[in-house]
């Protein structure tokens, strides 16, 4: 292993001392040296010197080492592609990021490290070609090869960097069998193509998903086309390709024409007896002087008969010179010769006037001398078209293909779609019953002197004209092509291949008692379908769910002893036998191949294995020792320098939601915060309005339960100074108003009862209290009228007694508050404990003025008595 190692790198050093430094590059690392490897892009651009061969990998706008980054964002940056690569077309302009990737399919190379020119195979050619000149072979993803080796067959997946490390089981001279992608599922069948699409192409005559079946019109296991001459054939995979129905060169139908032959010219010629039907169609309808049968046949009417009905033959229309016959309605008789003198002519004989001659030699009964004047024609002649005829021994009127009719005595027409027909052994016994077709319109064939469609069982198409039914032997129920070739068998046996077997052979089944050919993909099977495998053959041995496949997995080699798939070495990524010395590829990126094993890559100048390719970076470059002076490299700046962006990294869609989501959480904080602020101020300002206007207080569900129960609940917390001076100023406020209201309703009360009559024109107390309130005197019932007020004159009725009430404030709201309709806060909250004087009312001025006015000793005036300090206007 170690020699061939050796001697590997000796020749790639022999062979470079001639060259020019090179520089390759992977994605993140380049090296220069000296190299044969042409595998992948090179890179160049105007302006920089250097130009890179980029190996297998993608490349971005920030991709390491500066050099190749120059290069790759260089506007002026252009590719050029080796045999396989990106579009094969040199000097393409670059746009980032792109992937150097070999196309679907292989590139083969003469030499080991994808060294020296490489040839390329297109994933669609599924031909044979030969590897025996290949060294090393770089494959695309997803892509396997069937390889045969000496006498082995192999699965290739992965790319081989030299040849000569493969196990022994896959070295010597390399052929390539198939080559597919691994991308359709199901697989396809042995005849179709895995393309890179994931579908599967099928060459022609082939169809279906996986390629599995032959379209229509094709048959056999490589899908055959029906023979020619043939409009249907025994198709399909498992088919013989026998033909079934047969071309038909101008059929009746091509010309609409019915029962008639269709002409070169595209002109239908009719039979005997049938002309154009009133539709147009030709052939269609029977001409005069025939009716329709009931076999379809137009048949000539009786003598003398111009015209009768179909099916029954009755005359319906006489000949000049004929008359109905009384017994017989499809006959017409003709009518008596006879002399001027009444004397009746015999048969054989007319009247020419005055006498009886006879007939011609040709007529039994005529109506003149000549031949053509016949009625009824001589024995051994018949009448056609107004003359009489002979026959031939088969009965065929002479320069026609009509037949005698000795019934009739005239060339009545063949059977129905007959172009010729005779009557073997005709004499003057013989009927037209007896009559057999010899000839028939295209499409027919000729079955026991009848024209019918197609040849009833047990009858076949003989292959010699085409038209003859013939049958077959005894041994075979059905046949094809000839009476042997048996296609089902009597006697309960099993027709194979013509030939009647009691049992079916090996890669066929048993069906309707014939043997069918398996599916191609099968050695053995229980059904014509694909999937039904039993075993299977080289070409295909995995058998998997029924069906026969060309490998197993990647990681699995077939046993041949076993017939089975079995798993390879933990090592390996795919291999051609059990252990660890039979890797094609190996499963670490970190190893290589060397005779058919991995080992450590121990890769040199601080490079790696190329993903991919199965070798190190270093491999695929000579760097001369830097103390030779005759291979020391030139200087390249940047070389392995790393790349300085500052760019700015945009955010991800993950992040923005992060941040916006955060902002809307703090404004909803900060909503939140202001809210409750806000509910605090109101809940206060409602408690100290409740507070001053004693309301009563809400109790939770302990506490009305107590309350039920008979428990006391807490006490109310004790006011505080203000809002009790507040208290005790309403209730006085109140107190007062009251005995004032008392006063002024007696005061009223006896006016009203007086002999003075008329009404104080002084207004109520009540119009002053109203000024402050709109529904303070609702409860009153009546009161002086405006013209009483202005006029001072008493109304004519009596005033209603108004009713004293001893407590006017029945609501739990003061006086102070009934006729507010805005919730105000009490005084005693702005330390405002005497409420300011508010500016006299309209009523207030008025009493004021009357007032002054008015004599002292008026009776108006209500005399002072001890009220413990009242404000009462009027007094005083």
């Amino acid at each position: 292993m170690l020699g061939s190692i050796l001697a590997v790198s000796l020749t790639l050093a022999a062979s470079v001392v001639a060259q020019s430094s090179t520089v390759l590059c992977v994605a993140g690392q380049c090296l220069q040296g000296y190299s044969n490897t042409t595998l992948g892009a090179t890179l160049s651009a105007s302006g920089i010197s250097t130009e890179v061969l980029l190996l297998p990998g993608q490349y971005t706008s920030s991709t390491n080492p500066q050099l190749l980054n120059e290069l790759l964002t260089s506007s002026s940056a252009t590719l050029s592609p080796s045999p396989g690569f990106a579009n094969s077309t040199a000097n393409t302009s670059v746009t980032l990021p792109f992937t150097v990737q070999l196309q679907p399919g292989i590139a083969t190379y003469p030499k080991a490290l994808y060294s020296g020119e490489g040839s390329y195979i297109n994933l669609s050619t599924n031909s044979s070609a030969s590897f025996s000149d290949a060294a090393s072979l770089a494959f695309s993803g997803n892509v396997w090869a069937e390889v045969t080796a000496a006498s082995s067959r192999v699965i290739f997946w992965s790319s081989v960097p030299d040849v000569s490390q493969l196990p022994t089981a896959a070295s010597g001279s390399l052929s390539l069998v198939k080559l597919e992608s691994s991308t359709c599922s199901p697989p396809c069948s042995g005849s179709g193509v895995c393309t890179a699409s994931g579908t599967c192409s099928c060459p022609p005559g082939f169809s279906g998903s996986s390629c599995e079946e032959c379209s229509s019109g094709y048959y056999g296991p490589t899908c055959r086309p029906c023979p020619s001459g043939c409009t249907s054939c025994d198709d399909g995979i498992s088919g013989t390709g026998r033909c079934l129905s047969t071309t038909v060169s101008n059929p009746p139908s091509s010309c609409n024409c019915i029962n008639g032959q269709c002409g070169s010219n595209g002109q239908c010629t009719c039979l005997p007896g049938w002309t154009s039907a009133s539709n147009g169609t030709q052939c269609a309808a029977c001409a005069n002087g025939y009716f329709l049968d009931s076999s379809g046949n137009c048949e000539i009417c009786q003598l003398g008969c111009a015209e009768c009905a179909a099916g029954s033959g009755d005359c319906i229309t006489c000949q000049s010179g004929f008359t109905q016959n009384a017994n017989d309605r499809t006959m017409c008789n003709a009518v008596s010769q006879t002399t001027s003198s009444g004397t009746t002519c015999p048969d054989g004989s007319y009247s020419n006037g005055s006498s009886c001659e006879p007939c011609a030699t040709e007529c039994q009964t005529c109506t003149g001398s000549t031949s053509n004047d016949c009625v009824i024609c001589a024995s051994g002649t018949y009448s056609l078209n107004g003359s009489c005829v002979q026959t031939n021994s088969v009965g065929v009127c002479q320069g026609s293909s009509l037949i005698a009719n000795n019934n009739k005595h005239e060339c009545d027409t063949c059977g129905p779609k007959c172009t010729s027909c005779q009557i073997p052994n005709f004499n003057v016994a013989s009927t037209t019953n007896q009559a057999q077709c010899t000839g028939c319109l295209p499409g027919y064939v000729l079955y026991q002197g009848q024209c019918i469609e197609s040849c009833p069982s047990s009858t076949f198409l003989s292959p010699t004209d085409n038209l003859t039914c013939t049958a077959c032997s005894s041994t075979c129920s059905t046949c094809a092509g000839s009476a042997s070739y048996c296609l089902t068998c009597a006697n309960n046996m099993l027709a194979s291949n013509g030939q009647c077997v009691s049992s079916c052979p090996s890669n066929t089944f048993s069906s309707s008692g014939a043997c069918v050919t398996c599916h191609p993909d099968c050695a053995t099977c229980s059904g014509s379908a694909f999937n039904q495998c039993t075993s299977c053959n080289q070409t295909l041995p995995v058998l998997t769910n029924g069906r026969c496949l060309a490998t197993c997995s990647q990681n699995q080699y077939f046993d041949t002893t076993t017939s089975t798939c079995q798993s390879c070495d933990s090592s390996c990524s795919s291999c051609s036998g059990s252990g660890p010395s039979n890797c094609l590829a190996c499963s670490s990126s970190s190893q290589v191949l060397r005779g058919g094993s991995c080992v450590a890559a121990n890769c040199s100048s601080g490079t790696s294995v190329v993903p991919g390719l199965g070798a190190c970076l270093s491999e695929l470059v000579v760097v001369p020792s830097s103390t030779g002076s005759s291979g020391a490299l030139p200087s390249i700046s940047g070389l392995s320098s790393p790349v300085t962006t500052t760019t700015r990294q945009s955010l991800s869609w993950w992040e923005i939601l992060l941040m916006t989501l955060g902002c809307a959480f703090i404004f909803m904080a900060f909503l939140w915060c202001w809210r409750r602020r806000a509910r605090k101020q109101r809940a206060k300002e409602t408690a100290a309005f409740a507070s001053a206007k004693a309301l009563d207080r809400k109790t939770n569900w302990r506490q009305r339960l107590k309350a039920f129960f008979g428990h006391s609940s807490n006490p109310a917390p004790p006011d505080n100074e203000e809002i009790t001076l507040w208290k005790l100023r309403a209730a006085e406020e109140a107190h007062h108003d009251r005995e004032l209201e008392k006063l002024i309703g007696a005061y009223e009360y006896s006016r009203a009862g007086s002999s003075r009559g008329g009404p104080s024109p002084l207004p109520s107390l009540h119009d002053r209290k109203s000024h402050g309130s709109h529904d303070y005197d609702s409860h009153r019932l009546s009161r002086d009228s405006l013209y009483s007020q202005v006029t001072g004159m008493p109304r004519n009725g009596p005033e209603p007694r108004q009713p004293v009430k001893s407590n006017p404030l029945t609501s739990r709201f003061s006086t102070t508050t009934v006729g507010s309709s805005v919730c105000k806060k009490p005084s005693i909250l702005k330390r405002e404990l005497t409420p300011r004087n508010p500016p006299p009312t309209d009523a207030e001025a008025y009493a004021t003025s009357v007032r002054d006015a008015a004599d002292e000793s008026g009776s108006y005036w209500v005399s002072p008595v001890n009220t413990g300090g009242s404000r009462n206007p009027f007094r005083r």
